[in-house]
């Protein structure tokens, strides 16, 4: 077992946290599922089930890459303690800043997210002719195959803490992202109009990069 400091461990799942409140948050992860019940008529407690279905095959393939990505880190850690700590930050620093300048030149154009189920897929004439269980089936291939990037990176941070560190990051990351989803489905159902989806589905990335500088300048002082 690695040796580390409580300190330490609680930036990784403060990061963890932030980042999957802002990635469960993100319109084209819940909003064409919201579309999808209302087309195909699905009763509440299908529509969950269904979400939370999605959302599993969208973390399961995140934390698989995940952990090999955070063993990798853990195993250089022992012996290249400069690529773990100072690389590996400087890594984030630099995904955020990629995140920036993607947001500054979508400026107003469409929102594409690495990892969207497109709207435009989803439209009631087109969805009535698809049984039920092939619908979940193309949603689950769909989220299965678009891991999530900025987790991704966040997990070499995280194995510089060894094991607990990877285990903690995929327990919060599982946890967040399906009851988020769960939440924002559950609230679209109802009709709850005054979510404010369009400042997210426009500054998704301004906010992801800012808080991966954040989160690389702390990681900088994790040991």
């Amino acid at each position: 077992m690695k040796g580390y400091d409580m300190t330490g461990l609680s930036q990784i799942i403060l990061g963890a946290f932030l980042l999957s409140i802002v990635h469960a948050s993100i319109p084209n992860h819940w909003i064409p599922l919201v579309a999808l019940s209302k087309s195909e008529k699905w009763n509440e407690k299908s529509t969950m089930g269904i979400t939370a279905i999605a959302g599993l095959s969208h973390t399961l393939s995140t934390i698989i890459i995940g952990i090999i990505i955070g063993f990798l880190g853990y195993k250089l850690s022992d012996s290249y303690s400069f690529i773990v700590g100072v690389i590996a930050p400087s890594l984030l620093i630099l995904l955020g800043i990629i995140y920036l300048i993607l947001s500054f030149r979508e400026n107003k154009h469409y929102h594409h997210h690495s990892h969207e189920i497109h709207i435009d897929d989803v439209n009631p004439e087109g969805t009535r002719k698809k049984t039920t269980a092939a619908i979940i089936l193309t949603l689950v291939i769909s989220m299965f195959f678009s891991p999530c990037l900025e987790i991704e990176a966040y997990y070499f941070v995280a194995g510089k803490l060894g094991w607990e560190g990877i285990i903690s990051v995929s327990i919060i990351y599982t946890v967040i992202t399906i009851a988020g989803m769960l939440l924002l489905v559950w609230l679209g159902m109802k009709g709850v109009r005054k979510i404010k989806s369009h400042f997210l589905e426009h500054h998704e990335k301004t906010i992801t990069g800012v808080l991966l500088i954040v989160l690389g300048i702390t990681g900088y002082f994790i040991r």
